[in-house]
């Protein structure tokens, strides 16, 4: 196996002529030099140099590797120059996946901090719900994936869902029940989820679709879903415009203005776990380390 740092005597000795000027040149003993020539000889399996006398000149083979030596050092010289640019974050790639309400809430102070401490580090921001953002990160597709996932989730299925990733805890998101302005209840300070029973229901993505069921009907009512959008927005211009209640999560409302729509605290109370997931060896990478600090400062806020 050929080493740089034979590579480079090599290049030493043709450029001086002799081994105690490249000793010279890089600091070391006449000995030292000679004992890397012959490690390099027996690595290519053929004869560098010819001595005569105190001249020395190159073989046919020693000008061949020469002549790469020097596009391949260039080559490693640019490489550690990238790599400790990327390990001191004056470079470097996050891919980052959110769900909707953390891509408006917590993703754009985290990304300005981020940007103002390290402005070589480069983050792309897609949208997805989890399980999807979890497959994402998985499949090598991102970096690190906002995820969510609702308390009480104590199945075998729920425990190994991020059994193999790194896990950096952000915040405990409650959830809250919307009702029109107009709505009987819209004047209470919280509504117990049994009191919308009889209501039109406007879900929301298919996680939260399905935990809304699992509440309503851990409250002795299976919810008569209206309408079904991902879009939070809608979810409230709905709501606002009397056509049904909804629960959303607590991060989702701060992103948007409820017109029309009145916001309740919801008993008994149902709270989900934001987290930021990254893979083991990504954990390591600086600017990962870095997006995930800036999240869990984000979230403290």
């Amino acid at each position: 196996m050929i080493e740089a740092r034979h590579l480079r005597v090599l290049r030493a000795v043709a450029t001086t002529g002799s081994f105690s000027a490249a000793g010279r040149e890089l600091g070391c003993t006449q000995p030292a030099v000679s004992q890397q020539m012959k490690a390099l000889e027996a690595s290519v399996g053929t004869p560098l140099l010819v001595r005569s006398g105190r001249e020395m000149r190159l073989t046919q083979a020693g000008e061949a590797l020469v002549r790469h030596a020097t596009g391949i050092l260039a080559g490693l010289t640019a490489a550690e120059e990238e790599v400790a640019a990327i390990a001191g974050l004056r470079a470097g790639r996050v891919r980052l996946v959110s769900f909707p309400s953390g891509s408006s809430t917590l993703v754009p102070t985290a990304l300005a901090a981020l940007r103002a401490a390290h402005p070589g580090t480069r983050v792309s921001l897609e949208e997805a719900e989890p399980p999807k953002s979890v497959e994402l990160l998985r499949e090598g597709d991102c970096d690190v994936a906002l995820a969510f996932r609702y308390e009480g989730a104590t199945g075998a299925e729920e425990r190994a869902e991020w059994a193999d990733l790194v896990v950096r805890p952000l915040l405990t998101d409650r959830l809250v029940g919307l009702v029109p302005e107009r709505h009987r209840l819209a004047r209470a300070e919280s509504v117990a989820i049994g009191e919308l029973a009889g209501e039109p229901w406007i879900a929301g993505c298919p996680r939260c679709r399905g935990q809304l069921v699992e509440v309503c009907e851990s409250a002795g009512f299976t919810p008569r879903i209206d309408f079904a959008t991902d879009d939070y927005p809608a979810v409230v211009g709905l709501v606002g415009a009397g056509l049904g209640v909804a629960v959303l999560p607590q991060l989702a409302i701060e992103s948007v203005r409820p017109r029309g729509a009145r916001v309740l605290a919801l008993e008994p109370a149902v709270r989900r776990e934001i987290v930021a997931l990254t893979l083991p060896d990504l954990a390591q990478v600086p600017a990962v380390a870095a997006t995930l600090e800036q999240l869990a400062r984000a979230a403290r806020r």
